[in-house]
Formats: C-alpha cells, structure tokens, sequence
C-alpha cells in the first residue's frame, strides 16, 4: 500500500489527471490549495534585495499550485496512476511542471472500500 503525491504546478490539467485516475481505478483523493516556498517568499512583502531578484526570477512562474494525495492499495492500480500522469503532464524534469512522489504506508484508519 502506498500513498501517491502530486505538486501540480500545471493546475489545468486537473480535471483530467482526476478523470484518469478514475480510468485506472483510482477510489479517491485528496486535493490541496498549495504554494510554494519561493512565491510564497517573493509575496512576503519583504523589502529585502534578494527577494526583489527572487521575485524577478519567478514572475512567470504560477503562485499556486494544487497537492493531490491518494492512498492506493494496488501495485497495478499505482503503477498505472503514475503513467497516466506522466502521459498528460509530459516531462516532469521541467521545471515548473511538478513534482510527483511515493510513500509506503503502513496503517491506515478510517479508509474504507
């Protein structure tokens, strides 16, 4: 059993990663208003130098972004999830598209089928 993250960064793919991963098998997840540390720094209001080049650098970057989690209990269903993901968000290596990331989990409560 695993846990799947997902930073999107690219948020209008949203609503087809969740169609996709409905189509693998997908039972649920969860989804998060998010920010990341640096427009959260550049949108601090600090009066500093180095923020000002910060903020600079990240003008054309999006402030928000969207967390998904999901518990998957299937390898397959994962693997498949994980795909699917790729397939529509292309090369992650890019900066700026998001960060996608497993954990093992061990007990979970309060999840039912």
């Amino acid at each position: 059993m695993n846990i799947l993250f997902l930073v999107l960064n690219e948020v209008e793919y949203l609503d087809e990663i969740l169609d996709a991963f409905v189509d693998v098998g997908v039972k649920g997840a969860t989804i998060l208003d998010s920010q990341g540390m640096g427009s959260a720094l550049t949108n601090g209001g600090k009066d500093l130098p180095f923020f000002g080049a910060l903020r600079n650098l990240l003008d054309d970057a999006r402030p928000y972004n969207k967390t998904i989690f999901t518990v998957i209990e299937d390898e397959n269903v994962l693997n498949d999830a994980v795909k699917a993901v790729k397939k529509i968000l292309g090369d992650m290596e890019k900066p700026g598209v998001g960060l996608m990331f497993t954990l093992p989990v061990g007990k979970i409560y309060g999840m039912r089928d």
